[in-house]
């Protein structure tokens, strides 16, 4: 019941406050440990392929039990203190873990940009949340790009996290952020991090997949729910679900495209290269600054029904 109490408080918590700049994070903890650790071991194992994708494996297992063993620690020694305090700091922590509100704040700084036709902040502010290149994307490119890390992490920022906190509590949850965060910092397939970062890479599309296709149909009842083309949600998921170039990322990109009847991905450049991808859903329409907007109340509802329904299966289970 404890987990049940942390999670659902914890997910009230974040969509209220969302995650202030000046509240202490454990993410940016472990973020700034993966920066350090990586710099260490790199010292320590030859430049080869052999040497980086050994030392690429002993950073991921360290991080990921250092994320793991300490708040197991915390909490253990937090309940011999007080009951009370243990679920305090549970809720906590299942707070820290979820991020439907930041991701929410981060995409609405680029929607309220475009709104005032402001197109240099609305790229500034689009670069913080997306890894490609937005120097030169006009109002359509700025918006695609928004739409699709909403929906991409409504999955691994979202429903995943809550996934693996309901599952194991905020230990748990923290291993998943820590793979999360490895991946997204050195899970790269370019020259610096191609073997050093490849067993996270594959660790990440792992402990994602089976989130992401949870994700993808509660976002198809989410659809249905906020009003939206739930049909062709499906029928785009099942079409184009595989149209990307991680195992996962395509899923709830794929089930958006399909509600809102527009166009995504596509080829882009990242750092100066150009990539090409594949393209999801149709052009039915043109994408427009609103579809922001729509995509994240799709998000929000995705969110809240993928909390009641989680909570709701672990209540039975217990009961």
């Amino acid at each position: 019941m404890e987990i049940l109490i942390a999670v659902f408080i914890g997910f009230i918590l974040d969509l209220v406050f969302g995650d202030p700049q000046w509240l202490p994070h454990p993410v940016r903890l472990i973020g700034f440990l993966i920066a350090k650790g990586e710099k260490v071991i790199r010292k320590m194992f030859p430049e080869s392929k052999n040497g980086e994708i050994v030392g690429g494996v002993i950073l991921t297992l360290t991080i990921i039990t250092f994320a793991f063993i300490v708040p197991v620690l915390i909490l253990y020694f937090a309940g011999k203190v007080s009951p009370i305090l243990k679920i305090a700091i549970h809720t906590i922590f299942c707070y820290q873990i979820l991020a439907a509100k930041s991701l929410r704040t981060e995409s609405m700084r680029v929607y309220y940009q475009l709104k005032n036709n402001d197109i240099t902040n609305a790229r500034k502010y689009l670069s913080w949340i997306v890894g490609r290149d937005t120097e030169s994307l006009t109002e359509e490119g700025i918006t695609k790009a928004a739409v699709e890390t909403i929906a991409e992490n409504t999955s691994d920022g979202v429903i995943a996290p809550l996934i693996f906190l309901v599952l194991g509590g905020a230990p748990l949850g923290f291993l998943y952020k820590a793979v999360n965060t490895l991946d997204s910092m050195i899970g790269y397939k370019n020259e610096k991090y191609l073997y050093f970062g490849r067993f996270v890479a594959k660790l990440d599309d792992v402990f994602n997949f089976i989130p992401a296709i949870i994700s993808a149909y509660i976002m198809i009842g989410a659809s249905f729910l906020t009003g939206l083309d739930y049909k062709n949600a499906y029928k785009i998921y099942r079409r184009d679900k595989r149209n990307h170039s991680s195992p996962n990322s395509a899923k709830t990109e794929a089930v958006c495209a399909g509600a809102l009847n527009v166009l995504l991905a596509g080829d882009a450049y990242y750092f100066g290269k150009l990539v090409k991808k594949q393209t999801i859903g149709d052009n039915n329409r043109a994408i427009e600054v609103k579809d922001i907007l729509i995509t994240n109340r799709l998000m929000y509802v995705t969110a809240i029904s993928a909390v009641v329904l989680m909570c709701g299966i672990r209540l039975i289970i217990i009961i």
